[in-house]
């Protein structure tokens, strides 16, 4: 044997593992049997692993199942995964068996052996055992639905929600600013009848709004907790009392509410929770499309386009053409959208399959969810500051495109009536006229009455025009 590896063993015999890994034979064994991808879990998917391998220590201590000096040595090696200082020592690929066992005996396999080498002893002697000990009263089917419940719910708290937040704050921002800019509306990509930038504004930060009260309304699913389940739900070789003391101490170590499932039989052989999550995932990327895809027509030109917003100048727009600036923020924002909905449809279908007691697509739903979170909340903090805090309204094109608009004829119908505004607003369009033009050409309205009835400020507000 070469000094750059040493023996490790498990149930089928001996492995070759790198000599200065912390992994075992278990591990080693996944690392060759699944060369698919080069993904491997990402820094949030380890730190719940460390962090539900921590609470079933301290659980297990409470409970005077595991001998006090070898929990306390398991903490405190899974504390070490949780500050990220060993996920070098997670190589398995995301795409390896459906339960997520590879990956639950990598975590069980280091934090065995560092917690050896935290008690003096040697790497691989098994002094804790990643089974006897690490693995004690849990197994694979309880902890990696437990590591994904901690991890998508951690990501939309501590990232997401925050996130969202900050992008909600800077369009309420531009509401604010942009309250007294009356433009044309927009339907069909046509033009209609005026609002104001701000209320248009405050369509996209409502949207955002809906979306943090759709990611609160899920977070209440996502709170349950698997570990305890053990095998199949049974909760078989684990204490009656160590699911909700194992939930206790990982609410503890997160600072996030966590509790033991409903039904442990659901909470391993189904994962709705994540579906449904991710759901909220998906529309609010919905969200974030749409709002971009509307900045981008609205700040469209700058002199051939709508033109009706000034967008920042984040980076040249292109490699032969001087001068052009385009909205490279709001685009990259556009495919964070098409990934989510990859993404989901991966999630939904996974989250439907399995058989009987154990659904299969673990770890693809871990690694989906988590991507989409981390997506999301990077994408909503660049989109507020580096794009729409930097708008500017073009309040000359936008008074100019109104005053144009044939849709103005809209207000006259309480006045002289579909008819006789209709015949107005063609006639208008015909000969390159304004609407208030050939309505005072043709007698309908006097000078003054015009004034009110087309007000274009007066026609952004609910009411008939022209009442006293």
């Amino acid at each position: 044997m070469s000094d750059d590896f040493r023996t490790e063993r498990d149930s089928l015999g001996e492995m070759q593992v790198p000599a200065d890994a912390y992994w075992g034979a278990q591990t080693q064994r996944a690392v060759e049997n699944f060369p698919i991808s080069g993904i491997t879990f990402s820094r949030r998917f380890v730190r719940a692993l460390g962090v539900v391998k921590k609470g079933a220590a301290q659980a297990n201590r409470d409970l005077g199942l595991v001998e006090e000096d070898v929990a306390d040595a398991i903490v405190e090696a899974a504390d070490e995964v949780i500050a990220g200082e060993h996920d070098d020592q997670f190589p398995v690929d995301v795409f390896q068996t459906g339960s997520g066992t590879s990956s639950n005996m990598n975590a069980n396999e280091v934090i065995a052996n560092r917690a050896a080498e935290l008690m003096g002893e040697e790497v691989g002697d098994r002094v804790v055992h990643p089974n006897d000990h690490v693995n004690y009263g849990q197994s694979s089917n309880d902890v990696i639905p437990t590591a994904m419940h901690v991890s998508a719910l951690e990501a939309v708290q501590k990232d997401l929600l925050p996130a969202l937040d900050t992008l909600r704050e800077a369009l309420e921002a531009k509401e604010s600013e942009f309250s007294h800019v009356v433009k044309t509306g927009r339907t069909h990509l046509q033009d209609a009848t005026p609002v104001t930038l701000g209320q248009e504004f405050g369509g996209y930060r409502t949207q955002v709004e809906k979306g943090l009260a759709r990611l609160d309304y899920v977070r209440d699913h996502l709170s349950e907790l698997a570990l305890g389940g053990t095998a199949v739900g049974t909760g078989l070789n684990t204490h009656p009392d160590f699911p909700e003391k194992a939930a206790e101490y990982i609410s503890e170590e997160t600072g996030v509410s966590f509790r033991e499932a409903d039904d442990h039989f659901e909470a391993q052989a189904a994962h709705d929770a994540m579906s449904e999550a991710h759901g909220a995932l998906r529309t609010i990327a919905g969200s974030l499309n749409k709002i971009a895809n509307d900045l981008r027509l609205l700040a469209s030109g700058p002199r051939n386009g709508l033109g009706e917003i000034e967008q920042p100048e984040n980076q040249p727009g292109s490699s032969i053409m001087p001068g052009k600036i385009n909205p490279v923020v709001a685009e990259a924002v556009n495919q964070v959208h098409k990934q989510v909905v990859g993404n989901d449809a991966a999630v939904s279908a996974g989250a439907a399959e399995g058989q009987i007691d154990l659904n299969l697509y673990k770890p693809v739903l871990a690694h989906n969810f988590l991507e989409s979170a981390n997506l999301l909340s990077n994408a909503s903090e660049v989109f507020a500051s580096k794009f729409v805090a930097k708008l500017e309204a073009n309040e000359d094109v936008c008074e100019e495109q109104v005053e144009r608009s044939m849709a103005l004829a809209t207000a006259l119908n309480p006045t002289i009536g579909y008819d006789k505004a209709s015949e107005v607003a063609k006639a208008a369009l015909k000969e390159g006229k304004t609407v208030r033009e050939v309505v005072l050409e043709k007698g309908y309205l006097t000078e003054d009455e015009a004034d009110d009835v087309l007000d274009p400020e007066k026609m952004t507000r609910r009411g008939i025009l022209g009442d006293d």
